[in-house]
């Protein structure tokens, strides 16, 4: 399962650099389909049931697949 990070002020903080990004996470220089959000990292990260940990820009939360 992915969520939101739990503290609302890195949530609105990440926010905010999206909007001005264009929806690119404001945690990276570069501008691509890759780094839209929710970014190929996070996605490949996600796909991996034994992953859990934040995105790169911490605005998500992926907890590890129960068995």
């Amino acid at each position: 399962m992915v969520r939101l990070n739990e503290d609302k002020e890195i949530v609105a903080a990440i926010r905010e650099g999206l909007k001005k990004k264009d929806g690119h996470c404001p945690c990276r220089r570069e501008i691509s389909d890759d780094t839209k959000c929710i970014c190929k990292e996070f996605r490949e990260q996600s796909a991996d049931p034994d992953f859990e940990g934040y995105c790169h820009c911490m605005l998500y939360y992926k907890e590890k697949d129960k068995k």
